[in-house]
């Protein structure tokens, strides 16, 4: 009887530091974001899909990174992007269909960045929206006959990494 007393004690000591270390650590980020800031004044926080995308033949394989940006020189300038591996054939502007926590797919018209391996969209009301969010899925055409990309993020951790993004570039979160 008394070891069934001991081991209750262990295990409500146990709970306790349990509940105590996940209080602490509310409110921080996740270690799936990763932050920068560049000589230029551009702070970033990204994030790599869930999913893989195979390139290469079929021999490899690699996940998209989401990429949320606050320029801190000047006025702040909130910006976000998809880096990639393999090239878009668009040169301009691209078609991204978007779903946000399982609701209905929109789409959008994304810019393409250097080389085809950057899609980007400027403004703060993109990040906004993902601010509350679980999920993201985005969705592209590679080229007319190369087929579609997509990538799913888990969005745990974006409000904080935003915060973050913003107090580094000395502004408010969109």
């Amino acid at each position: 009887m008394r070891l069934f007393v001991e081991l209750g004690h262990a295990s409500a000591i146990a709970l306790i530091l349990i509940s105590v270390c996940g209080i602490a650590q509310a409110g921080t980020v996740p270690d799936n974001w990763r932050f920068g800031t560049s000589e230029d004044g551009l702070v970033t926080a990204s994030l790599y899909a869930t999913n893989k995308l195979i390139t290469g033949g079929g021999a490899l394989s690699y996940s998209p990174i989401l990429t949320i940006a606050c320029r801190a020189n000047g006025e702040p300038h909130w910006t976000e992007w998809l880096q990639l591996n393999d090239a878009v054939s668009a040169s301009r502007k691209i078609t991204m269909s978007i779903t946000v926590d399982q609701e209905s797919k929109f789409d959008e018209s994304w810019s393409v960045g250097p080389r085809g391996r950057m899609l980007v969209r400027d403004g703060a009301d993109g990040i906004r929206r993902l601010v509350a969010a679980n999920r993201l899925q985005l969705s592209w055409r590679f080229g007319l006959l190369a087929g579609r990309g997509e990538a799913d993020f888990d969005l745990a951790g974006f409000g904080e990494a935003v915060s973050q993004v913003a107090g580094n570039c000395n502004t408010d979160p969109p």
